[in-house]
């Protein structure tokens, strides 16, 4: 059982003081969308990039946007995987990105089960507020990108622009619901060009 007092933000090698100049935040889901989907992956080993995502991250930043993960990990609760183990995997994450010069301003998890009634779990938007007293910035103007129905969720619920990925299991989202979605992209790699756009009009 995951105790309540928990800090579910990866204190990683994040500059808060730097991130904090920006205030346009990317909300960006972990597996399927910014790696490859590996069931309850739990390896640092089966950590790979999603073609063209560091590439997309590092342009993203020149552009000004910041980009937070909001993931949920019930794999941890479940008992597949240590903290340590998600720890690790999170530093290899980091270190991919790291080697195209592209980087996160954090990474925020849920650990909690479905059936355990947490308040973040997405699509509920705990991690997004504690992201937001950490950052300093307006929800309502984030960009979330998943690739599942509870990444867009939160995204209608704080009001923001909502983007799937048919990548990982966003292409079956996808034919469930066609308009599921503000925008739907074939992966990560086309976010930069998108925001681009909607920016010039």
């Amino acid at each position: 059982m995951i105790t309540a007092e928990e800090s579910f933000c990866w204190t990683g090698p994040f500059d808060l003081r730097e991130s904090a100049l920006t205030k346009r935040f990317i909300l960006l889901d972990r597996d399927g969308t910014l790696i490859k989907e590996q069931h309850y992956l739990s390896r640092p080993e089966q950590v790979e990039l999603i073609p063209g995502a560091a590439a997309a991250l590092r342009t993203l930043r020149e552009m000004g946007w910041g980009v937070i993960l909001i993931t949920n990990q019930s794999g941890l609760g479940r008992g597949f995987f240590s903290r340590a183990d998600l720890d690790h995997i999170h530093l290899r994450l980091m270190a991919l990105l790291r080697e195209e010069n592209a980087s996160l301003d954090g990474i925020y998890f849920c650990p909690h089960l479905p059936e355990e009634g947490c308040n973040c779990r997405k699509p509920l938007l705990g991690l997004v507020y504690q992201a937001v007293m950490d950052h300093g910035f307006d929800p309502k103007g984030c960009v979330v990108v998943g690739d599942k129905a509870c990444d867009l969720e939160m995204g209608r619920r704080l009001g923001g622009m909502t983007c799937l990925v048919r990548t990982g299991y966003g292409r079956n989202y996808e034919e469930s619901d066609p308009h599921l979605a503000d925008y739907v992209l074939d992966s990560i790699s086309e976010l930069p060009v998108l925001i681009k756009n909607m920016e010039a009009t």
